[in-house]
This record gives structure tokens, sequence and C-alpha cells, in this order.
């Protein structure tokens, strides 16, 4: 019988096969505010790679491959260019990655995943930073109701769980307000709030004011503020969606709430523009469209024994433009619409939301029969009195002339109260609020 002899290297050199024995080099050829070009890595890097190289005190950094050439790549640092000189050493490092833990819950980190709040955090396994959606033919359908504790959408506009929404607003109607009410109210096991492009100060005022003890207690948050750049502020919004996937994998209703698109689109069109690509939508390029989409589709439900992920895009328009590029791509993309209004909030109303300008795909199978005819009358009372009410302001309506529109401003005053309302128990709630205003009854969800 032949007897074998104990090697105790075995597992050692096994290890070590899968080991490269060279590591492929380039160097910076050429140096711009943007950015840099690097020779001989053309073979070895693909489109979005990181790139890692040392400044002159040997700190490593990363950046990010936007363009490749026959000869050279472009790529676009994740940090301030500070310390970039021509013939600095740059590796491959492969495609980007984070490594997401349930400890990171309650805490602030940026878009690799390093704490922003002075306290050290774990990490999990590595997971891939541009993840596939899950199958089309795999997904489940949207599941059931959340309530929010926000009236106005418990009733008017509901939200269902794995639904992808849309809020658009101009600047200082409120719209981080209401992202504060949803991440604190709204039923979900955890929330993840990406902030892309925020002022410093507001990131340290939303979690502390806004969202407050409450809300950060099942919510993870990831900054990348204005002063940052480009690639870092593009970063956050899929690392944080990658941050979202985590918790869906293992079942969890996760709520992903992304301010802003607006600031997202316009990391994007600096990293394009750097790179070459043209803008051909009113100032943007046209690679903005698969960008957002890929991003929009990581969201929603997910395969059987996964959880789902309800998202709320915000959008900032101008002047209430819901046309310019941005706001179209996305408004096309999602399951709904909530557009909130300057004027009404000037008018002392919040939220701001504007239901006849707003609308919620999850009807009307999120609702019961009795509840959809609910809506369905209180829509065409709020129309009727936006259609009457230059005549009624300006005092050439004369009461009993017309019954419906009679109706609609006796009825006006309690839609607007109930709508203002936040911190309701349940969806039922509101609805039986909404059918005693219109004199009907209300048996609730059966």
């Amino acid at each position: 019988m032949d007897i074998q002899t104990f090697d105790p290297f075995a597992a050692i050199r096994d290890s070590l096969v899968g080991i490269a024995r060279t590591q492929p080099v380039g160097r910076i050829t050429h140096l711009d505010p943007t950015g840099f070009a690097v020779e001989g890595l053309s073979d070895h890097a693909g489109l979005g790679d990181e790139v890692v190289y040392r400044d002159a005190d040997g700190t490593p950094h990363r950046a990010e491959v936007v363009r490749l050439d026959r000869d050279s790549l472009r790529a676009t640092p994740f940090g301030p260019a500070t310390g970039l000189r021509i013939g600095l050493t740059v590796q491959p490092k492969g495609q980007p990655s984070l490594c997401p833990d349930a400890s990171w819950i309650g805490r602030v980190v940026d878009p690799f995943g390093r704490p922003l709040d002075g306290w050290p955090i774990g990490g999990g396994l590595a997971r891939p930073l541009h993840a596939g959606p899950p199958g089309a033919g795999q997904r489940r359908a949207m599941g059931t109701r959340q309530c929010t504790g926000v009236a106005v959408l418990d009733t008017m506009l509901p939200i269902v769980a794995g639904q992808r929404i849309g809020l658009f607003a101009g600047s200082g109607v409120g719209k981080s307000t209401l992202l504060g009410l949803l991440a604190q109210r709204m039923q979900a096991d955890v929330c993840v709030l990406a902030l892309v492009g925020e002022r410093g100060r507001e990131v340290t005022g939303f979690v502390n004011d806004v969202l407050g003890p409450d809300g950060m207690a099942r919510t993870v948050v990831m900054a990348a503020t204005s002063d940052q750049p480009a690639p870092l502020r593009r970063r956050c919004a899929f690392a944080a969606m990658g941050v979202a996937e985590y918790f869906r994998d293992r079942g969890l209703r996760v709520l992903f709430l992304l301010d802003s698109v607006s600031r997202l689109a316009e990391a994007h069109r600096e990293i394009a523009t750097a790179a070459g690509e043209g803008a051909d939508l009113r100032g943007h390029p046209a690679s903005l469209t698969p960008l957002l989409a890929a991003l929009a589709e990581r969201a929603g439900p997910g395969e059987s024994g996964q959880g789902d992920i309800t998202a709320i895009f915000s959008v900032l328009v101008a002047g209430s433009d819901m046309e310019e590029p941005v706001a179209d791509i996305v408004r096309g993309q999602l399951d709904g619409h909530v557009v909130l209004s300057r004027e009404i909030a000037e008018a002392g109303r919040f939220p701001a939301v504007d239901v006849l300008r707003s609308v919620s795909r999850s009807l009307p199978e999120a609702a019961t029969p009795e509840e959809n005819a609910l809506i369905k009358e209180a829509r065409k009372l709020l129309a009727v009195a936006d259609r009457s009410e230059l005549m009624v302001s300006s005092g050439l309506y004369d009461r009993g002339s017309d019954a419906g529109i009679d109706r609609a401003q006796s009825v006006l005053p309690l839609l607007h109260e109930l709508f203002a309302q936040v911190g309701v128990d349940s969806c039922e709630a509101s609805f039986a609020r909404l059918a005693e205003i219109l004199g009907r009854g209300y048996s609730g969800r059966l």
C-alpha cells in the first residue's frame, strides 16, 4: 500500500494558484480639472471600472473609468484632483463594489460605506455597485397598500409595496419635510435615504431635525455633498440602491428615498461632458435616460423569497416645469408621480400636494370599489372647484346658480383640512373622514 506523505504547504499553494503573478500598471499622461488620461491600461480596464493611483505622499486614491480609447483611457477621480501630476502610476481595481451590513442602520455613511458620523462601522460581503434588477419574469407583482401616515397619500394617491413614485417639487415647498415624514411613518422595515448633492449643513439638519431619533432608528443615510466631485455624487445613488438591495434580499420591506434625481443628473452631465459626450436633451447627454432607467428598475418588488423596495425619487422642477428633460424621463419610468405646488404652499397648506396634477398608478387595485368611488368623487369636486376658482374669487359667481359649484365650494375647505393631516394611524381612518366629508358611508377595507 502506498503511503502518501503529508504536505503542510499544500493548502497554501492551492490558495496562491489564482493570484496573478503580475499587476498591470499605467501612467498618467494628461491632466485637466475634470480628470486625467492614462496610457498602458486600455486592455486591462473596462468602462465604469475603478482605478487606483497614489499621490506624492503615497496615499491611495480612486477614480472611475469614463472613456476608453485604443491606446489610453480617461478617468475622473472620486476626490480632489490635488496632488495629481504627469507620470503617476495607475493600477486597475476592477468593477466597483460595496460591503453593506445591518450595522449601518442608524448611521450616516459616504458612497464607499465609510462613516460620516465619527464612529467606526462594520462591513459585510462585497456586492456589485451596478447590479442588475430582478428578472422580469421572476418578479412578484406589487404588494399591498402601505400606510404613510399622510392623509392625502393614503386616500387620493395610495402607495403600495414595491411601487416607484416620483416626488416633483420646486425649492422651498416642503419636499424635504415630506420625505422626512415618510421616513418616520411609512410602513417599512428599513429605510435607505440617499442625499445626492446636498449642502453639508442640510445633511446634518435633515438627520437631526427632520428624521430625528425615531426616523434614524430604522434608516441608513448615505450622503455625498454638493462640494464633492461628480463621480462621488453619482456613485451615491447607486451605492444607496445597493444597500436597499442588501436588505431586500433578506426578505425585508425597504423604503428607498432619493433626494434628488436632478442633482444625480447634474453629476452625470459633468462626467459625460468630460468624457466627450454631447448634450442633446436640453443640456443633458443622451446617456441620462438609460442611467435613470437602470437605477429605477432595481427598485420594486423582488423575486420569490425576497422583500420589496418601495422607492420615492424626488425631482427638482424649476418653475414647476414638468416637461423639462429630467422630470419627463423620470415620470415615464415610474409608477406614479406626486406634484408639490408652490401656490398651495404659499397658501399655508402642507403637505402642498397638488392632487389634480398627481397620479398613482397603483389605482384602482390599491383600493376597494367603495374607496375608488370616494376618490373619484373627491377628484371631481376638486376639478369643479379648480375650474370655478377665478369666477368665485372675482365675485362673478352668485351662490345658487350651479349646484355642482356650490357643493364643490362647500366641501373644499374640509378636503384641504383632511389633506393636511399627518400622523394618521391607518388608511381606513383617512377614508372614513373622506366619506364623512362627502356625505357617504364607509364600511372599511374588507
